[in-house]
């Protein structure tokens, strides 16, 4: 059997730039009724770029952890945009990338409890570098390291952004079962 619940009423708690919050009325599967504070986020997508041996990182400061994460080039999706799109979009701008292919290699939730956030995960490969295009009042550093440097950084809880550990630990294992 499929467990399931039944929205009965929607609520907009906030409305924000990137988020809107609700708080839902549910029917559960026994009849009763219950409340989900549901975060609405249009989504995201990262890039594992590849160059055959290393990896390219960002690192940026998140005003909510107080400090610098590292972390792949990743971005939003805009309203109605494909995921791929806005990959290709996001490494140009991000590292100042194009790619020869764009590879989608994961799909995650994640945070199943409050959010529908959607992560869609490419990588990114025969890679070429130009010029960053950052937004405005976006400030990052670009580097790169070894895939096996990163995978160990991502073992040591050296990098600590979820979507990035996922997508690090995706990539080796690709790569060890010979499929990049």
């Amino acid at each position: 059997m499929a467990h399931t619940e039944t929205c009965l009423e929607k609520k907009v708690v906030y409305q924000g730039r990137i988020i809107t919050v609700y708080n839902d009325t549910v029917q559960l599967e026994n009849g009763r009724t219950s409340h989900r504070d549901i975060v609405h986020h249009n989504g995201g997508v990262i890039i594992a770029a590849y160059d055959g041996e290393n990896v390219y990182f960002v690192k940026q400061y998140r005003y909510a952890y107080q400090s610098e994460l590292v972390e792949l080039p990743a971005g939003k999706l805009e309203i109605g945009e494909e995921p791929l799109h806005c990959a290709v979009r996001e490494l140009k701008e991000e590292i100042g990338a194009t790619a020869q292919k764009m590879e989608l290699i994961s799909l995650t939730y994640p945070t199943v409890g409050y959010c529908d956030e959607v992560q869609y995960i490419y990588l990114a490969t025969g890679l070429s570098f130009g010029e960053q295009q950052l937004d405005p009042g976006e400030f990052l550093d670009v580097f790169s390291m070894s895939l096996n440097e990163a995978v160990e950084k991502v073992m040591n809880n050296e990098i600590k952004d979820g979507k990035t550990q996922i997508g690090i630990l995706k990539l080796f294992a690709l790569k060890n079962q010979g499929k990049i």
